[in-house]
């Protein structure tokens, strides 16, 4: 999103991907710490080079088929994957054909066709005004399939987990998705779906209105805080535990370390929201 601050260097720019307005929404003192005051935090996750991999063969499968027959053969998934494997393990290339075998089962053979998506692999942009300000909504997506009566957005989910959003972090990512497909498509978001690539279950997430109204809340909230420097009050609770700020925090140490010197500079002029 852009930001437009008065009185700041046009040349600035200030950038807000979905973990951050998800990581202030859980606590905006964390997210001070880390985007504002730029205090590096630590990993959480390991290499993700077979996710990838599955990604982008998804990807080619949907993408580069030439639909002039209703449904890809198994042939081609195994073409897709071994474009998209080279550089993996033989024990991540054989797993990652396992995978993408009972993702053709599940979710091509079954089916009397299948139709070209809209994009895969794209981003969307919308625009928004909030308080004087103008924001640019960016949002990236594995798939958006076009329906009658409006747009499926799909990830994939490579993890062995199948783990399921927070409900409040879901809304802003439909809330943001929302608000920017209907600008670029004319036509609303009707739900997120979720698929699960290990297990082959599919979660889907209607989609309303009201997830773009708290998107729109929530960005004016960070928006004073981002021009006005209020006070960024911590919010306790599980998160804490695997916070690499809490030394740094007031409400979990009596006495908190000072916080590092030479940070960036918080004072920014174009916010861009990336989901």
């Amino acid at each position: 999103m852009l930001l437009r601050v008065a009185g700041i260097s046009p040349d600035m720019t200030y950038s807000l991907s979905a973990s951050k307005l998800q990581t202030y929404h859980r606590c905006a003192k964390s997210y001070h710490f880390r985007y504002e005051q730029g205090i590096k935090s630590a990993a959480f996750f390991g290499s993700a080079a077979l996710g990838t991999s599955l990604h982008q063969a998804l990807a080619q499968i949907y993408r580069d088929w030439h639909y002039q027959t209703p449904l890809p053969d198994l042939t081609w998934i195994n073409a897709c994957w071994s474009d998209n494997s080279k550089g993996l393990s033989d024990a991540q290339a054989e797993e990652g054909q396992q995978i993408l075998q009972g993702y053709y089962e599940s979710f091509i053979a079954n089916q009397p066709a299948i139709a070209k998506p809209v994009a895969v692999e794209g981003k969307v942009q919308g625009h928004l005004q909030v308080s004087n300000l103008e924001f640019s909504l960016i949002g990236r997506f594995d798939r958006l399939d076009w329906y009658e009566d409006g747009l499926e957005l799909i990830d994939y989910k490579s993890t062995k987990e199948t783990k399921l959003p927070e409900p409040a972090e879901l809304d802003l990512q439909m809330g943001l998705y929302y608000l920017a497909l209907e600008q670029r498509y004319q036509q609303s978001l009707k739900q997120l779906s979720l698929i699960f690539l290990r297990t082959g279950e599919k979660v889907s997430f209607r989609a309303t209105p009201e997830q773009s109204q708290r998107v729109y809340q929530m960005i004016s909230e960070l928006a004073i805080k981002l021009r006005s420097d209020e006070e960024w009050e911590p919010s306790v609770g599980k998160h804490c535990d695997r916070c690499t700020y809490v030394k740094y925090c007031p409400a979990k140490q009596t006495n908190p370390e000072p916080v590092p010197s030479g940070g960036k500079a918080s004072k920014q002029l174009q916010l861009v929201l990336n989901l």
